[in-house]
């Protein structure tokens, strides 16, 4: 399924919007005040947060029907008491374009 932060794909023409999805993912953010984590691990886990959150949001929008996300946005907070956890989300337009 094609996922795009831009609202329109070239040369595709949209014929269905079937309306907002998400997906979100909540790591814990004891990892970025670890001494001993290497930026390597940091980077990786959020890259695979961000992978996990994008997979959830594009299997929301399949099921409606969909053959793409439009409008993708990417948003990272801290929550729980104490910042003390990390959340991902994807949102974006599910739309069909056309073959």
């Amino acid at each position: 399924m094609l996922a795009t932060t831009t609202p329109t794909i070239e040369g595709k023409r949209i014929t269905k919007y079937y309306g907002i999805v998400t997906g979100e993912t909540i790591i814990g953010a004891n990892l970025f005040r670890d001494f001993f984590a290497s930026i390597r691990d940091i980077v990786e886990v959020l890259r695979q947060a961000k992978d996990t959150a994008l997979r959830e949001m594009q299997d929301q929008a399949a099921l409606l029907g969909a053959n793409a996300v439009v409008g993708v946005d990417l948003d990272y907070e801290t929550v729980g008491d104490s910042g003390s956890m990390l959340m991902v989300t994807a949102s974006g337009t599910a739309v069909r374009i056309e073959d």
